[in-house]
């Protein structure tokens, strides 16, 4: 016999231009309030019922090695990455202020479902950017 359970990691509710804006906002007034200076700048995109977060960090100063190892100046590399994004996670929409995170994990390069600090299935953008800044380095 087949049984239905939820799952907080699967559906969704397509994002609407305005909770669209309205999370971007919410999203970048937190990161600048409690985040300042571990990035450069957000990039936060909807498709259908998800939410990307990605930062763009300024990259560390490389090594005479790496340098020659990628054949790089030390203007190209820091160039190439300051042009590449750190995958903070990805947010799914059930309504009203309802959300899942999706946490980036690069050891298998995709996103894995996570439970909020507060240990519930669903909490506030606000929350899955804290999450996520866990790749951010601090100052």
């Amino acid at each position: 016999m087949k049984t239905w359970v939820f799952n907080p990691h699967t559906g969704g509710v397509k994002i609407s231009p305005s909770k669209q804006s309205e999370v971007r906002q919410r999203i970048e007034r937190h990161a600048a309030s409690n985040y300042a200076g571990q990035y450069i700048r957000l990039e936060i995109r909807f498709r259908g019922a998800f939410c990307y977060i990605d930062a763009f960090t300024e990259p560390e100063p490389p090594s005479p090695s790496l340098l020659k190892a990628t054949g790089e100046t030390k203007e190209q590399y820091v160039e190439r990455l300051l042009s590449f994004p750190t995958h903070l996670g990805r947010l799914r929409y059930f309504g009203g202020d309802r959300w899942s995170y999706a946490f980036y994990t690069y050891s298998n390069e995709r996103y894995e479902p996570t439970v909020f600090h507060s240990g519930d299935w669903f909490g506030t953008p606000e929350e899955a950017f804290d999450i996520g800044a866990s790749y951010l380095r601090p100052d």
